[in-house]
């Protein structure tokens, strides 16, 4: 038996899947950016004269605490991460993005896969993450 959720007070997904699907005692979160609810990205600045900054370190930041806010709505948190796969637009990143893991887990943490990709869903994403996550107990729907 599995129950899928799209989260309430998180961004919509951009496309027809859940934020996490739940199958018996493991929690599958779908990739997750720092997009915020109202469409704007943690991370990212652009000035007056449209030059955009991109932070790796606020972006990584934004989608692990956006990936926790998706876990608690299903009764779980980061500490029930047991696997997560990363894509980064620029391996040049993964200095920021690994000091910013750092912050969160140690080596008891999840399994971890990062890998380059060409690009991510906007622009502006330079880091997405998704994660499989193990409960032993269960909870009412969100």
């Amino acid at each position: 038996m599995s129950e899928a959720f799209v989260v309430a007070g998180r961004a919509t997904p951009r496309g027809r899947f859940p934020h996490v699907k739940v199958a018996g005692d493991l929690v599958f979160v779908s990739g997750t950016s720092s997009r915020r609810a109202d469409n704007t990205f943690e991370g990212v600045e652009v000035d007056e004269f449209g030059v955009t900054n991109l932070d790796i370190r606020a972006q990584t930041r934004a989608v692990i605490e956006n990936i926790r806010g998706l876990l608690a709505a299903v009764d779980a948190d980061l500490s029930d991460l047991v696997q997560v796969t990363t894509y980064l637009v620029n391996m040049n990143d993964f200095g920021g993005y690994n000091e910013v893991w750092a912050e969160y887990f140690d080596a008891t943490g999840p399994t971890r896969t990062t890998v380059a990709v060409h690009q991510l869903p906007h622009p502006h994403l330079l880091v997405e993450i998704q994660a499989i996550a193990f409960r032993s107990y269960r909870r009412e729907a969100p």
